[in-house]
C-alpha cells in the first residue's frame, strides 16, 4: 500500500495527542500527562488527537480502550480525532490496525541499509551486559551488526546469513554522536544513542511493531506538532528524532512531565490501584481530579476543584516543575 501523505496533513494550527495503551486503567500520572497536553494545544486554539496505543497484543484490551475513552469524557478531556469511533481523516487510530502503514516505513528504513536481523534474544543480551544505570535498562552490544554498515544493497532483501527458520527482530544501526533537541520542560537535551542504548529494535520476532518506528510514523501522518509525554521518555525522544532524520519527516516539539510517585515515593503503575481511576471516582469528582492535578502541575497554589476549561488562561510550560518525579 502507498503511504499516506505527510504534506496533506500537517497543521498550522497547535496539534497535540493523547497516546495511552490500553493495558490497564489510566492512573493519576497518565491524566497528569493528558491534562497538561490537552491544556497545551487547547489554550492556543488547537486540535487534540485520541490514539490508542495497542501494539501489545497479548496486554492490550478493548474494554481498557472504552474505560479510557469514558474516563477523558467524565474529565472533560473531549478530542477532536481520533479515538475508537476512528473519528477524523488519518485513521485507522488503533496502532494495531496500523500494520500496513508501518511496513511501508520500515522499508524506506531497509533502503538506507542501517536495519538488519537480530536473533538475540533478551536473555542474551542480559547475559553480556550489566544493566544500565539504575532504571534496569541495558545497552546493545551489536552482537548481530553486520561489519559493514550501511550493510551493502545486495544483503538487504534476502538478510544474508541468517537462516529463513529463524525468527529474527529488525534492529536499527545508531551512529556514535549526539543526538541533541529542546525540550519545553528540561530544556537542552544532549543524548548519544550508541552510549545510551544502542542499536534498537523496529519490529520485534513475533511480528510486533516496535513504540518508537509507530510513534513517529504515526505522529508526522497525523500532523502532531507537539508531544506532551512522561519524563522517563526522554531517551526514547532522541531515538525518535534519529528516525525522523532518517525519514525525512517532521520533527514535533517535545515537552516532557514529571513523573507521579506515591506516598512511598515509587513511580505510579496501572498495577497501582489506589491511585488508578476506578478507585479515584469512587472517592473524588472530576473537579476534585482536575483541581489535584493543576496544583501538581503547578498552575493553582492549592488544589482547588475546578474544570479543566477554567485553567485554559492559567496554562504556562513556564510553571511546570522541572524535577523528573512529584511525590504525592
Amino acid at each position: 500500500m502507498d503511504a499516506p501523505s505527510i504534506a496533506s496533513s500537517r497543521p498550522t494550527v497547535p496539534t497535540g495527542r493523547y497516546a495511552p495503551s490500553p493495558t490497564g486503567r489510566m492512573h493519576l500520572g497518565n491524566l497528569f500527562s493528558a491534562l497538561m497536553s490537552w491544556l497545551s494545544v487547547k489554550s492556543r486554539g488547537g486540535r487534540w488527537i485520541l490514539r490508542i496505543e495497542d501494539l501489545d497484543p497479548q496486554r492490550s484490551k478493548p474494554e481498557f480502550s472504552r474505560l479510557i475513552e469514558d474516563d477523558l469524557n467524565w474529565l472533560g478531556l473531549d478530542w477532536d480525532e481520533g479515538g475508537m469511533a476512528d473519528r477524523g481523516p488519518h485513521g485507522p487510530y488503533s496502532q494495531s490496525l496500523r500494520g500496513e502503514i508501518y511496513a511501508e516505513y520500515l522499508a524506506r528504513l531497509d533502503a538506507t541499509g542501517y536495519t538488519y536481523p537480530c536473533t538475540c534474544t533478551r536473555a542474551d543480551i542480559m547475559a553480556t551486559q550489566a544493566p544500565h544505570q539504575s532504571d534496569g535498562r541495558v545497552i546493545y552490544g551489536g552482537r548481530c551488526r553486520p561489519a559493514t554498515m550501511p550493510r551493502p544493497a545486495s544483503e538487504r532483501n534476502n538478510n544474508a546469513g541468517v537462516n529463513t527458520a529463524t525468527r529474527y527482530s529488525t534492529r536499527l544501526y545508531v551512529p556514535d554522536e549526539e543526538i541533541e533537541f529542546t525540550d519545553k520542560v528540561y530544556g537542552h537535551r544532549s543524548v548519544n544513542l550508541t552510549r545510551e542504548c544502542g542499536d534498537f529494535i523496529l519490529r520485534r520476532a513475533d511480528g510486533a511493531w516496535a513504540y518508537q518506528l509507530a510513534v513517529v510514523v504515526d505522529d508526522a501522518l497525523m500532523g502532531v506538532n507537539e508531544v506532551v509525554r512522561g519524563s522517563d521518555l526522554l531517551l526514547s525522544t532522541a531515538q525518535q528524532m534519529y528516525l525522523y532524520r532518517l525519514l525525512g519527516l517532521p520533527a514535533p516539539d517535545f515537552a516532557h512531565v514529571p513523573l507521579i510517585c506515591n506516598s512511598e515515593g515509587r513511580r505510579l503503575s496501572k498495577r497501582d490501584m489506589s491511585l488508578n481511576m476506578s478507585e479515584l471516582r469512587k472517592g473524588m469528582s472530576a473537579r476534585e481530579i482536575i483541581g489535584t492535578l493543576a496544583h501538581i502541575g503547578g498552575l493553582i497554589n492549592e488544589p482547588a476543584p475546578c474544570e479543566a476549561r477554567e485553567l485554559l488562561g492559567l496554562f504556562d510550560w513556564k510553571k511546570i516543575p522541572s524535577t523528573e518525579t512529584i511525590c504525592l
